[in-house]
């Protein structure tokens, strides 16, 4: 089966090429679309629909980050489904610090003191792990696909997952005020 870069003619990446995807996901779109292969025979129809769905899959994983992070991982064999990974306990202890300012902030939304405290603490976290990320992609992006490194990236994923959380729970504080 081939993978979503092989199906856009790209490289293996972190950062695919954004105006190539969009181009190959409309070509590839035109060309498999359903309606091509009504008169076709079920077989080519299938093929086609097969065809489409995975389309849209590339194209919906290509275009996020966060989904480009985790097939590459996956690729690699290095993150499971629903996989279930342990963090370091000094990044949870930053995280239990951040939790507890947003819950000052749940607890009291119309204290600015409180929501100033959390969004600043928040956006630390995410500026930190930005700066720890990018090298890491970089490198694999330079040729070095080592697992010693992908690992180090699968780390850098289920933190961002976790501070994607807090965020999406602040967010939905701030929302509710509004």
């Amino acid at each position: 089966m081939l993978s979503y870069f092989q199906l856009y003619d790209l490289p293996v990446s972190f950062h695919p090429d954004p105006v190539t995807v969009k181009k190959k996901y409309y070509e590839l779109s035109r060309l498999y679309h359903p309606d091509r292969f009504a008169q076709a025979g079920d077989a080519a129809l299938q093929e086609a629909l097969q065809m489409s769905a995975m389309n849209n899959k590339a194209y919906q994983t290509l275009t996020h980050p966060d989904a480009v992070m985790a097939y590459i991982l996956q690729l690699n064999g290095l993150l499971e489904e629903e996989e279930k990974y342990t963090l370091p306990p000094a990044f949870l202890m930053e995280m239990m610090d951040l939790n507890e300012a947003v819950s000052d902030y749940e607890a009291e939304p119309d204290n600015s003191q409180y929501a100033a405290m959390a969004k600043e603490a928040l956006d630390t976290q995410m500026h930190d792990w930005q700066a720890m990320v990018t090298p890491l992609t970089t490198r694999f992006d330079g040729g070095d696909t080592s697992t010693e490194l992908l690992l180090q990236i699968k780390d850098a994923y289920f933190r961002h997952k976790y501070l994607t959380r807090i965020q999406d729970r602040l967010n939905s504080i701030t929302a509710v005020k509004q």
